[in-house]
């Protein structure tokens, strides 16, 4: 069960500069993040304190000296267990975002990155400092020349090679075919019993088919396609209410719920900095 500190402090914002790029600072004293997914690369760096976190189905921990990189659509958790702070700051780099930095890279398109804690100080200082400058609405040429930098040295650390199927190909052909019928349907009521009769396999076998595919369960999964179905209304002024309608949820306060619980922030602070 995610537990949310009511002193714990967010501020959620997106870059006005840089297109699809949104940044996080959060101060956290009691937090506990379950899987989930962002649509975003996301890479953060740990101020103060630290967390136990799994990405790529790995336990490590974060802390001063250690960056946190999760690729999109990859299920990651974190919980503070032996620490009594947490103060880290995030970026969540969707597409266009991810395209405008390798244009500055002079690459193609942006490489995957293996994603996993990075022990790199160097890095470390060189994502914090941006961070900062970014906040701060520091000179253009300065920002541009920290994050093209900052991300040109992770993609020298972190590119990944191509990664061979986690499934086999009749698995993973029956888990996408699962997984468009839950982005096509997610605002319908959804039972185990369907989906699994749906895919043809038993409740037992969907579970076990969503844990070694995604990482998450089924219901998890859900939840992730239904937050950001959620974000795509919230984005296009639907009002909490709505968004929650809209995407699934069975009221306003169950997506607030998740919502914190996925994402550390609420969506009214979300939908102020969308809209801002």
């Amino acid at each position: 069960m995610a537990r949310v500190d009511p002193r714990n402090a967010t501020r959620y914002w997106l870059d006005p500069r840089t297109r699809g790029l949104s940044l996080l600072r959060a101060d956290l004293t009691t937090h506990e993040f379950p899987a989930h997914t962002h649509h975003a690369l996301l890479v953060a760096v740990t101020e103060d304190g630290g967390s136990e976190v799994a990405a790529a189905g790995v336990p490590d921990e974060v802390h001063r000296s250690a960056l946190l990189v999760v690729g999109p659509e990859e299920a990651h958790s974190s919980r503070m267990n032996r620490s009594s702070r947490w103060r880290y700051r995030s970026f969540y780099l969707m597409r266009s975002a991810l395209e405008d930095v390798a244009g500055g890279l002079g690459l193609a398109r942006f490489p995957e990155l293996r994603s996993g804690v990075l022990r790199q100080p160097d890095l470390v200082e060189r994502f914090l400092r941006l961070h900062r400058a970014l906040e701060a609405g520091a000179d253009e040429l300065l920002q541009r020349e920290l994050l093209v930098a900052a991300f040109g040295h992770l993609v020298a650390e972190r590119a990944a090679a191509t990664r061979g199927a986690s499934l086999p190909p009749a698995r993973q052909a029956v888990l996408t075919r699962v997984v468009e019928l839950m982005h096509d349907r997610h605002a319908e009521r959804l039972t185990l019993p369907d989906v699994a009769a749906e895919a043809g396999i038993t409740q037992f076998q969907l579970i076990d088919l969503f844990r070694a595919g995604t990482g998450m369960t089924p219901h998890a999964h859900l939840t992730q396609i239904r937050l950001g179905a959620a974000c795509h209304h919230l984005r296009r002024s639907a009002s909490i209410a709505d968004a929650a309608a809209a995407a699934g949820f069975y009221d306003q306060s169950a997506l607030t719920r998740h919502f914190k619980r996925a994402y550390g922030f609420t969506p009214a602070q979300y939908v102020r900095a969308v809209r801002g």
